[in-house]
């Protein structure tokens, strides 16, 4: 078996490897060998089979796995030799399109090696960790919108009519054309007015409704409604209106409490300062790693794969075209061309990524089996019901395992550096905080400035 060079520029690289023939042959031959102590053929005992019949009756089946065999042999210990890694797939054609049996086998590598990346001097880097300690104002706000999310209705008085805001519990039959269509009824629906949870339209004409009143809406269905036998047709609604509440005011008290599972107020305001603490935490952890990246762009400098900067631009863009066009939900759109603004953030992420990746296979960093399952049970949650369908088609796709590791394995080399430089805390309020992740939000959507 022969490799030879045949490019080495920058990062690219190309190789020609032989197989000759007879390093087939003599691999198909021990093939056979191996197998023929189990091989039975009619008319001959097990493992009796004569050499040369069995070679003629499965020698050519064998060639082909042989042959697969030998160059990916070949390739590993390329790769073993060189110390070289892949950046991509490696492109392997085979160059005799002509071959026949007898024939060596010609094949051409390609690739594209990853960069080689120097080591990183820490000793200088100096960040800032904001830190927000929760204060009355932001754990009485936080009260607030608890007891707003556990809002009761009172009924108003007899004959009073529906405000914006209200809860209307009523009967309707839905009518397309005079007929009822499936799914438009119910009975004792409560509807808050004003929450936009029905057509366009609707809530609307059931302001100044009254309990015990009988009420036609007509409404038209939009032109991009989800059932398509309904879409852009005019429908009437018979309604029966059964009550007309008002929101009540909740109070912030222990009863209050009690409905979020703790035993007395004070309980809840230090559930609410811890998890209010937490949420101030991974802001302003936000904020240091961004603050980390920019340090660290800063310190490095080398050559980065074409095909992995052109891919990540072509995704950048990609993705922020489908961020301008929200109304298009699949990719049955015109190309989209990256810009060089996407190329500049995808060289910045493709720089941080690799070295993210060198410092955490140079510190044995790993992800462990515990910490994979958590994060695939966290995920798992935001399909209710069908979580065990989550757990299979993640144990069955290795590219999602990939996906999930990914970020897991990014946060602990973070913490890994973050513990190799020097970070001061500086006490802010959650008004600076909040500014410090706008900033973050407002450049994640201005490449050029990334």
């Amino acid at each position: 078996m022969q490799v030879t060079e045949t490019l080495n520029e920058g990062l690219r690289r190309g190789y020609t490897i032989t197989v000759t023939a007879a390093e087939l042959d003599a691999k198909v031959d021990a093939k056979l060998r191996e197998a023929q102590p189990e091989i039975e053929m009619k008319g001959f005992r097990k493992g009796k089979v004569p050499f040369a019949l069995l070679k003629r009756q499965f020698g050519q089946r064998i060639l082909g796995e042989a042959m697969q065999e030998s160059v990916d042999g070949a390739m590993r210990e390329h790769f073993e030799a060189t110390g070289d890694r892949p950046a991509q797939q490696p492109d392997v054609k085979m160059t005799n399109e002509d071959w026949k049996e007898g024939d060596d086998v010609v094949v051409a590598l390609s690739y594209e090696a990853l960069p080689e990346v120097p080591e990183v001097d820490l000793s200088s880097v100096t960040l800032e960790r904001m830190v927000v300690k929760p204060d009355d104002a932001a754990i009485d706000e936080a009260l607030g919108k608890l007891a707003e999310s556990a809002q009761t209705y009172e009924d108003r008085a007899e004959g009073e009519a529906a405000q914006s805001g209200d809860q209307v519990t009523f009967d309707f039959v839905g009518k397309v054309g005079g007929e009822a269509f499936e799914g438009g009824a119910a009975e004792d629906y409560p509807l808050v007015l004003g929450s936009g949870s029905f057509i366009p339209g609707f809530e609307e004409q059931l302001e100044g409704a009254k309990a015990g009143e009988e009420k036609a809406i007509t409404v038209t269905f939009p032109e991009e409604y989800g059932a398509e036998h309904l879409a852009g047709k005019e429908a009437t609604f018979d309604c029966t209106i059964k009550a007309v509440k008002a929101p009540a005011a909740t109070p912030i008290d222990d009863e209050l409490a009690k409905r979020f599972g703790a035993e007395d107020l004070d309980a809840l305001k230090t559930q609410v300062a811890e998890r209010l603490g937490a949420e101030f935490g991974q802001a302003a952890r936000m904020v240091l790693k961004r603050k980390l990246l920019d340090a660290l762009d800063g310190l490095v400098s080398f050559e980065l794969p074409p095909s992995m900067t052109d891919a990540e631009a072509r995704q950048i863009a990609h993705q922020l075209w489908h961020e301008d066009n929200p109304q298009v939900e699949g990719h049955d759109h015109p190309e989209i061309e990256a810009t060089d603004e996407h190329v500049k953030l995808a060289e910045r992420r493709v720089r941080l990524g690799l070295l993210l990746a060198e410092i955490g296979k140079r510190a044995e960093v790993e992800v462990t089996d515990q910490e994979f399952t958590q994060a695939v049970v966290a995920q798992a949650r935001q399909y209710p019901g069908h979580e065990r369908a989550f757990f299979d088609f993640v144990k069955g796709n290795a590219q999602v395992q990939q996906q999930i590791r990914a970020p897991l394995f990014e946060d602990k080399v973070v913490d890994h550096i973050l513990g190799q430089v020097t970070v001061t805390e500086t006490e802010v309020d959650r008004e600076a905080l909040k500014a410090a992740v706008d900033a973050l939000e407002d450049e994640a959507t201005a490449p050029a400035e990334a």
